[in-house]
């Protein structure tokens, strides 16, 4: 097991601490989400794959120290795919013609603290902060060959958002995502935006 997969596992630990520990209080004050969630490239991960991702999904939970306040743990998934045209490739001294299929399987876990810039009214905007591990998964298959790079690298995510209170016990959730892991394991910076929708169970 590499450096960066020891701490990687470390830092999961630790996200998924926050997440048992936060879970222990009263569920009254608590929000669990499930949000589907559109990803854009950006920087390298726009430079492998042009396309966007229409497939991907968030889970996230929330405990609310106070009503401007929440600390809580995220976990989603964008699976990004793009196919390059009939082309000769070139990687280091080997050159190869055919059909490109192109993949990354993103997969930011995050611990997360929210600000809530009115929480006693319907609408409500909120700031926050993901501090984590952004895991990528990137394939190029070509012929019969396949090039595979996996990656546990250090990740940022801040967050602008929106709760509508729908009911007393759901809110819809609007939020824009950026996404961003540190260079590791020969991959260089992975950054992409998301675009979320969801719904928001409150406890009681």
């Amino acid at each position: 097991m590499t450096y960066i997969e020891v701490h990687m596992k470390k830092l999961f630990n630790i996200i998924l601490a926050v997440g048992i520990f936060a879970a222990a209080p009263a569920v009254a004050q608590s929000t669990f989400s499930i949000q589907y969630s559109m990803g854009f490239g950006n920087n390298d991960v726009k430079s492998f794959i042009s396309s966007a991702s229409f497939r991907g999904a968030a889970l996230e939970y929330r405990y609310h120290i106070e009503p401007k306040f929440s600390v809580g743990a995220d976990i989603g998934w964008n699976t990004f795919y793009e196919r390059r045209a009939y082309d000769t490739y070139t990687s280091g001294t080997v050159s190869l013609s055919g059909v490109q299929y192109r993949y990354i399987n993103a997969m930011p876990i995050f611990a997360a603290f929210d600000y809530y810039l009115k929480p006693d009214e319907k609408i409500n905007p909120f700031i926050g902060l993901g501090v984590g591990t952004l895991y990528t998964k990137r394939n190029t298959d070509m012929n019969l060959y396949t090039i595979e790079n996996t990656v546990w690298a250090f990740g940022l995510r801040p967050e602008v958002g929106v709760l509508v209170n729908a009911n007393e016990g759901l809110d819809i959730i609007l939020a824009g995502k950026y996404n961003y892991g540190f260079a590791a394991g020969g991959l260089e910076a992975q950054s992409f935006f998301n675009f979320n929708i969801g719904i928001v169970f409150k406890g009681h």
